[in-house]
């Protein structure tokens, strides 16, 4: 189901699943890069979810704005499960740049949020938008999937931080891209999400 996320900007969106009780937002990487909502670690993760009867809300970003707007964009997402779809029980879930947008979006919306997974996360988006800080603030489930190969992104420091507060770490023999393993990563993700949101 297409939907289109209320707060202000241009964030067009698609509902898997039946509309029950819990949902994840799924962030999508970079949208300078052809990041979006069609990237097939979100699909895959997305058929992992609602396999397990949790829906997911693949959103794409607005307008480029530097990591902020992004970030809200995931914020209203949220809100956007919450009130308007009626979701009772909301995870958050990112790849790559979407990684940090999720980290940072679940500190700015921490009650709304139960749980947050992130698989090959940039450590930050700018000098402010630091998505190791926004670990360390988290009292949330917690979980970071890496690639061991991964050369692209500065993943480290998150799945040090993620250690530190007791997250789910967990890497993979694989790069940033996790080519061909999509599914594998959906089979470390779709659990630990389901079982966040209970």
């Amino acid at each position: 189901m297409e939907v289109l996320v209320h707060g202000g900007r241009d964030v067009r969106a698609t509902l898997d699943g039946d509309v029950g009780d819990a949902c994840v937002v799924a962030c999508p990487p970079h949208p300078q890069h052809r990041g979006s909502r069609s990237d097939e670690r979100l699909r895959a993760v997305s058929r992992a979810l609602v396999d397990a009867g949790v829906d997911c809300l693949r959103i794409d970003y607005g307008p480029w704005a530097e990591g902020v707007g992004e970030v809200t964009d995931a914020i209203n997402a949220v809100s956007h499960a919450h009130d308007e779809l009626g979701y009772g029980r909301v995870g958050l879930f990112g790849y790559s740049f979407g990684g940090a947008v999720s980290l940072l979006a679940a500190t700015e919306c921490a009650a709304d949020v139960r749980a947050v997974s992130v698989v090959a996360p940039a450590d930050r988006l700018s000098s402010e938008l630091d998505a190791v800080a926004a670990v360390k603030t988290l009292s949330i489930p917690l979980q970071v999937v890496a690639g061991r190969r991964d050369t692209t992104v500065e993943w480290e420091r998150v799945a040090a931080a993620a250690r530190e507060q007791g997250g789910d770490v967990v890497e993979l023999p694989a790069d940033h891209f996790f080519v061909g393993q999509a599914g594998t990563v959906a089979d470390r993700v779709g659990p630990f999400l389901v079982d966040a949101l209970g």
